[in-house]
């Protein structure tokens, strides 16, 4: 089997669940708004200030409010999501724009000056992330989180 056989399989077929702990910041009629802390994979690492390469970053998401369960803001909660799901934005987000980009430059730099091919990549990425931007809505449908 090829690489990206076994890539592609293991997106469709994982179930898995990823959590993220957060705190509940604003409560909606319908929604609530959580503040999670995102940290790179070396966020937990014990040199991480020695290496300046820890990224953390606070995040705030809005997920839909579970009308069975009552919240207050400072509600310690754990934000759900499962790995296929995340894999999937994952590959919305950084493998077909990277495939986008790099198959782009190196075809059309055998056809055209390579500073073209670079910038046609660039443009390319560029009309990629409008096209999400517009489909952002219906792709927040299919991205769904669950609160606990």
């Amino acid at each position: 089997m090829t690489f990206f056989y076994y890539f592609c399989r293991k997106i469709i077929d994982m179930e898995e669940h990823v959590s993220h702990p957060g705190v509940v910041v604003g409560i909606g009629e319908q929604d609530l708004e959580i503040e999670i802390l995102s940290a790179s994979s070396c966020g937990s690492c014990g040199i991480k200030s020695a290496c300046g390469m820890s990224e953390m970053k606070e995040k705030r998401i809005t997920v839909p409010r579970p009308q069975d369960k009552e919240f207050i803001v400072g509600q310690p909660v754990s934000i759900i999501m499962s790995a296929k799901q995340g894999n999937k934005a994952a590959l919305l987000a950084y493998f077909i724009p990277t495939l986008i980009i790099i198959v782009l430059t190196v075809v059309l730099s055998n056809l055209i000056k390579e500073w073209l091919a670079a910038r046609v990549g660039i443009g390319a990425l560029a009309v990629y992330y409008v096209i999400l931007y517009f489909f952002r809505d219906k792709l927040r449908d299919k991205f769904t989180y669950e609160v606990k």
